[in-house]
């Protein structure tokens, strides 16, 4: 998994921060996609992430809250 995210990122890194030093005809400008689909993927994980974030904790508060009034109901007919 490491290793994965290594390659991951060292290809990104050449994608978005050296290939703009390069020129057009270079033969490694064909290994890559436009430099556009790089914003788009980094925006698109942002989004993803930002969301998961957010259904985990409204997830957790409903269901937080929803044991609180179970509480309350059972600890009143005590």
């Amino acid at each position: 998994m490491l290793l994965a995210a290594a390659v991951i990122f060292l290809y990104y890194t050449v994608w978005t921060l050296l290939l703009p030093f390069l020129d057009e005809s270079s033969p490694i400008h064909g290994w890559f996609p436009s430099r556009e689909w790089a914003l788009r993927i980094v925006s698109f994980v942002v989004v993803l992430g930002i969301s998961a974030i957010g259904l985990f904790l409204g997830f957790r508060i409903v269901t937080d809250e929803t044991a609180a009034q179970r509480r309350h109901v059972h600890r009143k007919a005590l």
